[in-house]
C-alpha cells in the first residue's frame, strides 16, 4: 500500500483519481492547490505525487521544483489538459517522472501509477544496499594511527585529489578508498574497482580502456572500459604496482589528457574521473627496477596515505573481534557469541602476518568451532 498525493484545482479530476488509486489498495490525498500539497508533504511522506500543470497561485512547473526540494526522490507524474512536447520535456529536465494529458486515459494511468511505485521501490531498495555495502566498509578502530587516518580522509575526500594508498595486503586499504569516496561530492556517482593484479598482462588495457569489435580475436562486440564505466565518479586502481609498463603509459596519458583510447580505435573518448590508488609495494623501490614509471608515481601520489599493519594498532583488536563477530554471527543468523577477555589478550599476543583479513577469518573459525562464550582454551585450541 503505498501513499499518493493529487494536485489538481478541479475537483472531479481530484475525485477520479482518488476512485482509482483507492480501487488499487492505496492511500489518497487531495490538494486543491500547491500551497496546500506543500504543507501535507512537510507532515508526511508520499510515494507518488500526481500534479496538475495550470492552477492558480502556483503552477505545476513551479511546484514540481518546490517538491523536489523538499523530497528529490519522490516521483512525480504532471497531468495537463493542454499538453504539448514541449511542455512534456521542460517537465521531464526538471525531475518529472511522466507526464499525462487529460482526459485522463485509466490503462495509460495505471500504467504510470504501477511504474513509478516501482521505481519508489528500487529507491528505497538501493538506499539500503548502500547503508549495508557502507557498513561492510566501515573503519573499526580508536587507535592513534586509525584518528590520523580518519583526519586525512576528512580534509581529502572533498576534494578531487589523486590519492595512493599504501600498506601490506590485509591492512584495509580499499576500506580507505571507499570511505574517501563515500565524504566526496562524487558519492552519487559509479565507484569502479579494478584489481590490476587479478587481470592478466594482455588484457589490462582493454579492461580499463575498453576495445572495439574485432580488435582481438575474442573482441566480438565494442566494451566501454573501466575508466568510461567510472566518468562522473571514482576509479579504484588497486594493486597498482602490478600493472604492466604498457598500461602504466596509457594510464598516464589518461591522467594527463583526460581522455581514453579503446584498443582497436584511434578516437579518443573525453572522461571526469577521480583517481584513488593502492598497493602493497614499495614503489619507490620499484621505480629504481624500471618496473613502475617514475613520471606515473608523481600523477598518482598527490596524496599518499600510509595504512598500518595490525601489529601496528593491536589496541584495536577488541573493537575489531567484536565488530566481526557481530557481522558473522548475523550473517549465519545465529546468536552473537561473546569473546571473555583472556581470549581477546591471546589474540592481541599474537602476530598478525595477515593483518586485519586474517583477524575476520580466525574470528569466523573460533565462531564456528568455539563455544557460546570464545574462551582463551578455544584459542589456544582453534588459532
Amino acid at each position: 500500500m503505498a501513499n499518493i498525493l493529487v494536485i489538481d484545482d478541479e475537483r472531479s479530476i481530484r475525485n477520479t483519481f482518488k476512485d482509482i488509486i483507492e480501487f488499487e489498495n492505496h492511500t489518497v490525498d487531495l490538494a486543491e492547490k500547491g500551497s496546500i500539497a506543500i504543507d501535507l508533504m512537510k507532515k508526511k511522506s508520499y510515494d507518488l505525487i500526481f500534479s496538475d500543470i495550470k492552477m492558480p497561485e502556483m503552477d505545476g512547473i513551479e511546484l514540481l521544483a518546490k517538491i523536489k526540494e523538499l523530497n528529490a526522490d519522490v516521483p512525480v507524474v504532471m497531468i495537463s489538459g493542454h499538453g504539448n512536447i514541449e511542455t512534456a520535456v521542460e517537465c521531464l529536465k526538471k525531475g518529472a517522472f511522466d507526464f499525462i494529458e487529460k482526459p485522463i486515459d485509466l490503462n495509460r494511468l495505471l500504467v504510470t501509477l504501477r511504474n513509478a511505485l516501482d521505481k519508489t521501490t528500487l529507491v528505497a531498495e538501493t538506499k539500503v544496499l548502500k547503508k549495508k555495502v557502507s557498513k561492510k566498509y566501515e573503519m573499526i578502530g580508536e587507535s592513534v594511527a586509525l584518528h590520523k587516518i580518519r583526519e586525512m580522509i576528512e580534509k581529502v575526500a572533498p576534494t578531487d585529489a589523486r590519492v595512493l594508498i599504501t600498506g601490506p595486503n590485509g591492512t584495509g586499504k580499499e576500506v580507505v578508498a571507499r570511505q574517501i569516496y563515500a565524504l566526496s561530492s562524487r558519492s552519487s556517482a559509479p565507484f569502479v574497482e579494478v584489481n590490476c593484479a587479478a587481470i592478466p598482462s594482455e588484457l589490462i588495457e582493454s579492461e580499463l580502456f575498453g576495445h572495439e569489435k574485432g580488435a582481438f580475436t575474442s573482441a566480438v562486440k565494442s566494451r566501454a572500459g573501466k575508466f568510461e564505466q567510472a566518468n562522473g565518479g571514482t576509479i579504484f586502481l588497486d594493486e597498482i604496482g602490478d600493472m604492466s609498463l604498457s598500461a602504466q603509459a596509457k594510464v598516464l596519458r589518461c591522467l594527463q589528457e583526460n581522455v581514453v583510447s579503446p584498443v582497436g580505435s584511434d578516437k579518443d573518448i573525453k572522461i571526469n574521473v577521480r583517481v584513488i590508488a593502492a598497493t602493497n609495494k614499495d614503489l619507490k623501490a620499484e621505480i629504481e627496477k624500471g618496473t613502475f614509471r617514475e613520471d606515473l608515481y608523481h600523477r598518482l601520489s598527490v596524496i599518499v596515505i600510509g595504512v598500518p599493519s595490525l601489529d601496528e594498532r593491536k589496541e584495536d583488536i577488541p573493537l575489531l573481534v567484536q565488530h566481526f563477530a557481530t557481522q558473522i554471527c548475523n550473517e549465519q543468523g545465529i546468536v552473537v557469541k561473546s569473546f571473555d577477555e583472556k581470549a581477546i589478550a591471546l589474540l592481541q599476543e599474537r602476530s598478525w602476518t595477515g593483518n586485519i583479513r586474517e583477524l575476520r577469518n580466525i574470528v569466523e573459525r573460533l565462531i564456528i568451532l568455539g563455544g557460546d562464550c570464545i574462551s582463551c582454551e578455544d584459542v589456544k585450541l582453534f588459532v
